[in-house]
């Protein structure tokens, strides 16, 4: 399993009264996360979406460990979590990249459909893509 890395510098728009990132902005960088890792396997959105194949997020989960705040480095750690016939899970883990300290961790389930969202089979209208998501699969 490879995770692949992004980092995001945190903004003062980020945070709430209290100086600490509002929670859902997590969410937000498991997508940027997530962009970043297809790109990084050269299968940005914009070739999968031109190729005819959608992610539409189906469920989410975040489990917040240690308050984030203003002017923080985030690193943004994404992976393969399963892979199955029209579905993809992507896990992610956010750090303060200073300290190393785990702020965040989390998942996204995708269905893998066509633009009018029935799912695809991704292993037989794409076996290069299934490869490549196997390839990083958690073990």
């Amino acid at each position: 399993m490879k995770k692949y890395e992004t980092e995001i510098r945190v903004i003062y728009a980020d945070t709430d009264a209290m100086g600490i990132i509002y929670h859902t902005n997590y969410i937000k960088w498991f997508e940027a996360g997530r962009n970043e890792f297809l790109r990084q396997i050269g299968y940005p959105y914009s070739r999968l979406e031109k190729e005819g194949i959608w992610l539409p997020v189906a469920a989410v989960t975040c489990e917040y460990k240690s308050p984030g705040k203003y002017d923080d480095i985030l690193l943004i750690r994404s992976w393969v979590k399963s892979l199955g016939a029209a579905t993809v899970v992507m896990a992610y883990e956010i750090l303060r990249k200073e300290t190393g300290e785990l702020l965040v961790i989390g998942t996204t389930k995708h269905g893998i459909t066509s633009p009018e969202l029935k799912p695809i089979r991704l292993k037989k209208v794409h076996p290069d893509l299934f490869a490549r998501l196997e390839e990083d699969m958690e073990a």
